[in-house]
């Protein structure tokens, strides 16, 4: 079909842009074994000597109460491998074992610590808010933690630095400009004895299959790009890089819509945007993916007996099947079928020709009438009430939606798409998405639509989606915004 070349031509891919790859976790490994190694070592030997000082001065006071010791490895109580686990991943999580040494890691490290503490404490007291925590070994534990790892990091990092000086491979780099500045940037990486140029491109084709398999191939630490052209371009090219575990810098000139993700630092003599790749990548999409499986089959499970009633319902209320089948296309363009609460006449697609005439939509890609003569009276009902998309957690049980994203399209409507509309296919469709809770149905613009779809892509998160899942909730019960 005419729709799904030109996705396949624009996206060249087939699963979700936020799902890992596997040759990400190659360039993962490439991107932490140096000082990410070295800074692990680091601070599991912090780790344990602040165990050890604060064991030492515990002696003189009460000992470690029993309930906290589930079990013990290596001569460690449980409680050691718990602090000890917990700070470690969220190191990774906020990307302290990166090739970045700045101030600002030191002082994340003391935050991220103190958090592990003060989670251990909540949750100590709300499951026995009887237990006698002895206060000198944790507040010993705490303190030695913060100053032992921070020393260590700053001893590890100066020899790291002095090591890989001397004795580190140059940084694989590929570059993405305009034609006139690639020659530029080439001429300054080769300037330094660090860098290594393994690719490059000219900007306006960054975002082609073409490109994306040259990056994968030339294997780079790094992507520098320079004047994206395209808000679409941007997005797919972070996310790609991403979920190949590449880190992407843009130079000044570039998006400013991708700042918000990275931290300055001067690279090869340029000042750049460092947009880091977290060794979760991709766990936070699979998280994701679970989610809307063990929320639609419990949804399904407990809402079965309302679907029951609103499908007899329908059936008593109008001739016709209680269920809607309608083409929706969804992720990279392939079509399927979304269901519904049938809340029209059964003939209302036929009859859809003969109302474009009173399309409401600015630019006719959307077909919206807010006093649509077809709508029945339950169907009223079951639009302001959103219950008609109910059916739809099928469709994200079948793995065809997600309950975040955005809309998946009538086949009418995509044949009205302009080349960058496709965009937002690039990642699966949902039952709600950000487009909704910011005005529904009357958002007339449907460029405006996909720039809120963009914006939901580019600045993914699983706390966005459950942020946009409360806001929806909160519309439907308020019947804000449907008809």
């Amino acid at each position: 079909m005419k729709h799904q070349s030109i996705i396949s031509e624009h996206l060249g891919e087939n699963t979700d842009i936020r799902a890992s790859h596997r040759t990400g976790w190659l360039n993962l490994y490439a991107c932490y074994k140096r000082r990410g190694l070295y800074l692990l070592i680091s601070d599991t030997v912090s780790i344990v000597l602040s165990w050890h000082v604060a064991k030492f001065l515990n002696q003189f006071y009460s000992p470690l109460p029993t309930p906290l010791i589930w079990w013990s490895w290596f001569g460690y109580p449980s409680v050691f491998w718990i602090f000890g686990f917990s700070t470690v991943a969220l190191f990774s999580y906020y990307q302290l074992y990166s090739r970045v040494d700045t101030a600002k890691n030191y002082a994340r490290a003391a935050q991220l610590i103190s958090y592990v503490y003060i989670a251990f404490l909540v949750i100590s007291y709300l499951c026995d808010p009887h237990l006698d925590l002895p206060r000198s070994l944790f507040m010993s534990a705490w303190i030695s933690t913060i100053f032992i790892v921070i020393f260590n990091r700053w001893l590890t990092n100066i020899a790291i630095s002095k090591i890989l000086s001397q004795y580190g491979k140059p940084v694989g780099v590929f570059l993405i400009a305009s034609a006139e500045r690639l020659h530029y940037l080439s001429t300054v990486m080769h300037s330094q004895p660090h860098y290594r140029i393994v690719g490059g491109a000219i900007a306006s084709t960054a975002h082609s299959p073409i490109i994306i398999q040259a990056i994968a191939r030339s294997m780079p630490q790094e992507v520098v790009a320079e004047d994206i052209p395209d808000a679409g371009l941007a997005s797919q090219l972070f996310w790609r890089l991403r979920s190949m575990g590449i880190i992407l810098r843009l130079l000044p000139s570039s998006r400013e819509m991708m700042y918000r993700r990275g931290s300055p630092e001067v690279f090869a003599s340029l000042p750049t945007i460092r947009i880091e790749v977290s060794p979760f990548r991709g766990f936070d999409y699979f998280f994701k993916r679970w989610f809307d499986f063990l929320f639609s089959i419990t949804a399904i499970f407990i809402l079965s007996p309302l679907l029951l009633i609103v499908a007899s319902a329908i059936k008593i209320s109008s001739p016709g099947p209680a269920l809607f089948r309608q083409e929706r296309m969804g992720l990279h363009g392939k079509v399927f079928h979304v269901w519904k609460f049938r809340t029209m006449i059964y003939n209302a697609e036929k009859l859809q020709s003969s109302l474009e005439s009173d399309n409401e939509s600015s630019d006719g890609v959307m077909f919206k009438i807010k006093k649509d003569p077809r709508v029945t009276s339950l169907g009223k009902i079951l639009r302001r009430t959103s219950v008609d998309e109910l059916p739809q957690l099928f469709n994200v049980l079948l793995g065809q939606m997600s309950l975040v994203g955005p809309r998946p399209l009538p086949l009418r409507d995509t044949t009205f798409f302009e080349p960058w509309h496709h965009v937002r296919h690039q990642v699966l469709p949902g039952i709600t998405g950000l487009w909704q809770i910011s005005g529904r149905s009357n958002i007339k613009s449907f460029d405006d639509a996909v720039r809120l779809d963009l914006h939901y892509i580019d600045n993914w998160s699983l706390n966005l989606d459950l942020e946009i899942l409360l806001e929806t909730i909160k519309i439907v019960c308020c019947g804000k915004g449907a008809h």
